[in-house]
């Protein structure tokens, strides 16, 4: 393992990081490469938040946020950055779905998504990437931000889910934005854009579904869905660490080759 994949000393914030999803295995594979990880969920989902610390090194830290309102989202980072004084790695796994047919949605669902999703990504990853900018410990690696979209970013599937594919392709450019503008201060961003991961929080509804989810598999390259466990944190450890450290502003599709069809 070289240097560069280590991130010994290092503040890793994971936000949306409720057990069982993306987010607490992306948690996971931070601490393992030696980051103090910083892990975040909304409120209401403290006991998934509780379940993942559990299975984080002792010193890990969980706070509460609420990724639609900036001034938890900036309270959250500014009391990270009193405990710890710096934050080099921030992945915001924090979303939302609304399945649902396009006439049956309201104006006020449509925004919550897009609220969440885009906004919130928008909001934690400024936050964060304020603190990279302005307080980088000397002799410290600029910061890194990863962001989380779908495969269905810059297209859609068979699902009736117009608010999701909307606020998830807005995440690729807001991604984009953000590298372009924290660039000359060496800070990466880059969004991950997995495919069918299963299971998962989001996915366990595909279990009463499993004509679906074979479908889903058979649409991939590989003939399967994602393994969260096996598939995500390699491509995602690669985004955090500077392993990467010429590549900002990019997409990297994990979804076994469906994007390439």
């Amino acid at each position: 393992m070289s240097d560069t994949s280590r991130l010994d000393g290092q503040v890793a914030v994971v936000v949306g990081a409720g057990h069982g999803g993306l987010g607490a295995r992306a948690a996971a594979a931070l601490a393992g490469r030696g980051a103090h990880v910083v892990v975040t969920e909304h409120e209401r989902e403290s006991d998934n938040l509780r379940a993942t610390l559990a299975n984080l090194p002792d010193g890990a830290l969980g706070l509460h946020c609420d990724v639609t309102r900036a001034d938890q989202v900036e309270a959250t980072m500014d009391e990270v950055l009193t405990r710890l004084g710096r934050v080099d790695v921030l992945v915001s796994c924090a979303g939302t779905m609304l399945r649902r047919e396009f006439d049956l949605t309201t104006p006020d669902e449509f925004e919550h998504v897009l609220r969440v999703n885009t906004v919130g990504t928008w909001l934690v990853a400024g936050a964060a990437g304020k603190i990279m900018r302005d307080h980088r410990p000397d002799g410290a690696a600029p910061g890194r931000i990863v962001t989380t979209s779908t495969v269905y970013a810059e297209r859609v599937g068979p699902i009736p889910e117009a608010a999701y594919y909307a606020s998830k392709a807005g995440v690729l450019n807001v991604t984009r934005a953000l590298a372009q503008e924290l660039g000359p201060f060496g800070i990466r961003a880059n969004c991950l854009a997995p495919g069918v991961f299963y299971p998962t929080r989001m996915t366990s509804a595909l279990e009463e579904s499993p004509e679906r989810l074979d479908w889903f598999a058979r649409r991939t390259m590989l003939g399967r869905n994602g393994d969260p466990d096996k598939d995500f944190t390699g491509p995602m450890l690669f985004l955090a660490t500077e392993e990467s450290s010429f590549v900002t502003g990019q997409v990297l599709y994990v979804d076994g080759g469906w994007s390439a069809w």
